[in-house]
């Protein structure tokens, strides 16, 4: 009710204890809270938190328009209602080294579990698309350095995204994996990669964990979760597919409305009342409400 119960600490042990297990970390994308709710209930392991996805949401592309105040807001409001732990996309930082560290801070204090951070230069676009621009690996470093500085709680996980694949290839992917890893980086997020093979090439280059992207529309062809445990991946993402589903299902509503006049026709496909009041926990905050608001007005009017 209300918030998780499990503190932003306890989220962030487990997250850590959980990677060191070797089991694959499935982390959908949550596009609000209550899709985060969804993605616990569903049995994931926890719940990945896109730019992508915040830009969106605000009717803005993912070109690097956000701020640390709006993502870090978006952020506390998605961790706080589930047990899970929650990795957030920091893009560039939003700064220079000190800015970086500042984020880092600030998502601690989000309740956040983990972050990542990208090499592209500003502004940024989707990692998925051409045309990108990367950073210098001297600049690169010093932005995972920069937020290992400012971390706090050694548990917070620092990842870091190098999109270089798509702009110098597969080895210079590998060479900046191993160079970010020895900077401090907890975990690898190698952007866009083309193949099995090529997720193995990096797992064979750095000791740390790797991500998956596992974005539809993109670059990569959509794996399996078999096939990414089986090359050595540790966590995979869906980022923006539980938007995408969403926004699809809300769109042939709308056109529903226009064609025929009411959605009757839609309701079968529709979330019902009893299910949404499932995942809102309704029956505890009408316990809580009965044990607590016992105030009856009418017994306790003042004569003055």
């Amino acid at each position: 009710m209300l918030h998780s119960s499990v503190t932003a600490a306890d989220k962030r042990a487990a997250f850590r204890a959980r990677l060191g297990a070797g089991d694959l970390i499935r982390m959908p994308g949550a596009f609000n809270p209550l899709s985060a709710a969804l993605i616990q209930d569903k049995g994931f392991e926890g719940v990945y938190i896109s730019g992508a996805v915040l830009s969106a949401d605000l009717g803005l592309p993912d070109i690097g328009l956000t701020t640390l105040t709006e993502v870090a807001q978006r952020g506390a409001q998605i961790a706080r209602v589930t047990d899970l732990p929650t990795l957030i996309d920091a893009d560039t930082g939003f700064g220079e080294p000190m800015n970086v560290a500042r984020t880092v801070q600030v998502l601690e204090d989000a309740g956040i579990s983990g972050m990542h951070l990208e090499d592209q230069v500003n502004p940024k676009r989707c990692g998925h698309l051409d045309g990108k621009e990367v950073v210098d690996e001297a600049t690169a470093l010093k932005r995972i350095r920069a937020a290992v500085e400012g971390r706090r709680d050694p548990n917070f996980l620092i990842m870091a995204r190098t999109d270089i694949r798509g702009v110098d290839g597969l080895a210079a992917a590998v060479d900046r994996a191993k160079a970010l890893q020895d900077a401090g980086a907890d975990a690898i997020f190698p952007e866009a990669m083309a193949s099995l093979e090529e997720f193995s090439a990096v797992r064979a280059a750095v000791s740390v964990p790797i991500l998956a992207n596992m974005t539809e529309f993109g670059k990569s062809e959509l794996f399996t979760t078999g096939q990414l445990a089986d090359v050595g991946v540790d966590i995979v993402i869906f980022p923006v597919s539980l938007l995408r589903l969403a926004m699809g299902a809300a769109e042939r509503g709308l056109e529903t409305i226009l064609a025929e006049g009411s959605l009757t026709s839609r309701v079968p496909e529709m979330q019902t009342r009893a299910r949404l009041y499932e995942l809102l926990d309704y029956e505890s905050y009408s316990t809580f409400d009965a044990g607590i608001f016992t105030f009856d007005l009418d017994n306790n009017r003042s004569g003055a």
